[in-house]
């Protein structure tokens, strides 16, 4: 599942490709005639993200996307093409095109059941309004794990298994401490660094954790090959050498994901 980075990397790009125009909105696939019908011939007007959700303001209407496992945005230069397979929705005006495949969610919203979703989500690190407090006052009282807590988008939105696998080991924070066990220091530096790290994933399109003195030029070793891109300490490098101190990494199932770390360097 992309993480919330991806989103807001998504919201510009929806800006930049439909922003100030009328838009032409179908749905080849037909799930989404009807909202297809109300958006269409509308001026986009603004996109934004909010955790792993994205939402294309439509003026009082607004398209509301979550792209959960399988869902994928493709973008192309108009005139579009004949749609090829399952395309729930197709944006299009003169000079582009996207295509949107297999969303756990499309509809169009009010903007009342918009700030419904807001309110159902915790603090965004990549959103300007974004109140850390309201993250600390959960995962403070909480007796979950820092690990499960961080996945939770009612506790943090946007937030996923790669940036949590990674913020936990820069900080040398154990994934089995309880929540309540996290100082208000730690949690002011672990929101500090997800709001850094996240920034540079929106703007460079990949999740890169490593710090200098650990990268593959650095350390005079091959760069990592791996689908998601970026250079990691943890994540999905189970039984691989720790960067940092060369103890197997260790993953384990936890919270419904994979989770990994490194037994030595995240000992408290």
């Amino acid at each position: 599942m992309p993480e919330g980075h991806i989103l807001h990397r998504l919201a510009a790009e929806h800006l930049r490709a439909f922003g100030g125009e009328a838009v032409a909105v179908a749905s080849p696939q037909g799930r989404f005639a009807a909202g297809a019908a109300l958006l269409d011939g509308r001026v986009l007007e603004t996109a934004e993200a909010d955790g792993k959700h994205l939402f294309l303001g439509f003026g009082d209407s607004w398209l509301h996307v979550h792209l959960g496992l399988y869902g994928v945005f493709g973008f192309g230069v108009a005139p579009a093409p004949a749609p090829v397979g399952l395309v729930r929705l197709r944006l299009e005006n003169s000079a582009h095109f996207a295509d949107l495949r297999g969303p756990t969610t499309c509809e169009v919203l009010t903007p009342g059941e918009k700030d419904a979703v807001h309110a159902r989500l915790g603090p965004d690190p990549l959103r300007a309004d974004a109140d850390p407090d309201r993250a600390w006052s959960r995962i403070s009282r909480s007796r979950s794990t820092v690990a499960a807590l961080l996945m939770d988008q009612k506790v943090l939105a946007g937030v996923g298994n790669v940036y949590r696998a990674e913020v936990l080991f820069r900080h040398g924070i154990s994934p089995h401490r309880a929540g309540r066990d996290l100082t208000r220091t730690e949690w002011d530096a672990i929101w500090a660094d997800l709001v850094a790290l996240m920034r540079e994933g929106a703007a460079i399109g990949r999740i890169d954790t490593v710090r200098p003195e650990h990268t593959p030029e650095a350390m005079n070793r091959p760069p990592r090959v791996d689908d998601h891109g970026g250079e990691v300490y943890v994540y999905r490098r189970a039984a691989q050498p720790c960067l940092v101190c060369a103890t197997e990494v260790r993953t384990e199932p936890h919270a419904a994901r994979n989770l990994f770390w490194c037994p030595n360097c995240q000992q408290h």
